[in-house]
């Protein structure tokens, strides 16, 4: 007999939002302001997806890739990217349908995220603030980042849901479904991110979707 789905976990940055541009834009601007070459934008896809301070080390150049000058970029980025994080960012086809569906439903949602907790908070209450998820988590000072599947675990204790074949998890990259696989969970891959099929593949996932209507399907709604 197939499981119902109780929860539906969602990375949030090239999942259910575009944000690579402003992401981007804002990194080169911390990147100028520390003295260094910017970065191409095509580069971003590859260099977010794992927190910040991983995204400054992969966008420094060689030999400034330091603790301290990640800091330095920190201070720049955050101010600028708070400023204009919805300039260009903008939530993927069908995934407003996709959320009221799951939301008319009855299945509980969640959000997480390698982005900082502020910056994650807010760009979910800005665009789907009419939702109802049961934890928004992104990067946390003293807790650990995805694939460590310990986020999962969290959304699933607050959403009471014990048996891990009720969860599907989705996101754009391998850090995402390593995740999912980390923590048990049927995991789905979104081919509209970031991240090529090729590295979704790579990971197992238990499905990919090419678009928010088979992600729907996949999921039951």
């Amino acid at each position: 007999m197939k499981k119902m789905t109780g929860l539906v976990i969602f990375d949030l940055d090239g999942t259910l939002l575009n944000t690579i541009e402003d992401l981007g834009t804002a990194c080169n601007h911390a990147l100028r302001m520390c003295g260094c070459p910017e970065r191409n934008m095509e580069e971003y896809n590859m260099l977010v997806g794992r927190g910040i301070y991983n995204l400054f080390i992969g966008a420094l150049p060689e030999g400034m890739k330091t603790k301290e000058m990640a800091l330095r970029m920190k201070e720049h980025f955050i101010p600028y990217y708070d400023a204009h994080k919805c300039d260009m960012t903008r939530p993927y086809p069908g995934i407003p349908e996709l959320l009221e569906k799951i939301g008319e439903a009855g299945i509980r949602m969640g959000i997480a995220s390698n982005k900082y907790q502020d910056g994650t908070e807010k760009l979910v209450r800005h665009f789907f603030g009419k939702h109802d998820f049961v934890r928004i988590l992104g990067q946390r000072e003293g807790q650990p980042i995805k694939p460590d599947p310990e986020i999962v675990y969290e959304i699933m204790s607050c959403a009471g849901i014990r048996d891990k074949g009720e969860i599907i998890y989705t996101g754009d990259s391998d850090v995402d479904m390593q995740t999912g696989n980390n923590a048990s969970v049927r995991t789905v891959g979104v081919t509209w991110g970031f991240r090529s099929r090729q590295e979704l593949e790579a990971c197992s996932p238990w499905r990919l979707a090419d678009n928010a209507g088979e992600l729907a399907r996949i999921i039951g709604v």
